[in-house]
């Protein structure tokens, strides 16, 4: 079995073509403006290439911190050289369902969901982590339900299985045929259901014909 590091870690150039293809920049900044805020401490779960912190970075401001953190080394020192020129924007190596980070204003996590075995309680402990009245963001992608993207949905689970650690040239080119984002459906749901269980004010949005869905929220005060 492949891990995610080893097999994320294997393509930095191609993941990071991906993460910043033309329109994906929309979502992202949309979700930046959606979790972070001015002065903001904002922590990334998953951040890949650092496609995101540029983005968050800008919302922050100079007063602001953003803190990256991905598993995958190969994806981080491209993140690293992407906010070379921020003294306020870092990077970790650790693991995002484990974090060194004890407290924040906000967490973000891009396509990172449907690749947590456990996603709920990752999400419970990633609304733990906020401050009072923190903000909280998942941007995922599932099967699109719109008109317009259904009749793409075998094309987006070749996509899924092209992107999964464990899946050959057989499950790749059987996937149009298939139900290879099952998991990856499972997963994305479990993760949006535990966030909207813990955040108030919470806000939905999808792009990209239905295949990416924005889900913000705010976790209140317990005390």
């Amino acid at each position: 079995m492949t891990s995610i590091p080893d097999f994320y870690g294997r393509f930095p150039d191609l993941y990071d073509r991906i993460a910043t293809m033309p329109g994906i920049g929309r979502w992202r900044r949309t979700a930046a403006r959606r979790v972070a805020s001015p002065g903001a401490t904002v922590v990334e779960m998953g951040c890949g290439t650092g496609a995101n912190l540029p983005y968050l970075r800008d919302v922050v401001g100079p007063d602001g911190l953003v803190v990256g953190v991905d598993i995958t080394a190969p994806l981080l020192e491209r993140a690293r050289t992407r906010v070379a020129a921020y003294d306020n924007v870092d990077v970790v190596l650790a693991d995002a369902t484990a974090l060194p980070i004890r407290e924040a204003d906000a967490v973000l996590a891009t396509f990172v969901c449907g690749l947590l075995p456990d996603p709920a309680s990752v999400v419970d402990r990633w609304c733990d982590l906020l401050r009072a009245d923190g903000r909280i963001g998942l941007l995922d992608a599932t099967a699109s339900t719109h008109h317009l993207g259904r009749p793409l949905n075998p094309a987006f689970r070749i996509f899924v299985a092209a992107g999964s650690p464990n899946a050959g040239v057989t499950e790749t080119l059987s996937a149009p045929f298939g139900n290879t984002d099952e998991v990856l459906t499972h997963r994305v749901a479990a993760s949006r259901t535990a966030l909207a269980r813990r955040a108030v004010d919470r806000e939905y949005e999808t792009f990209g014909l239905g295949f990416v869905g924005l889900l913000t929220g705010t976790v209140e005060s317990t005390d």
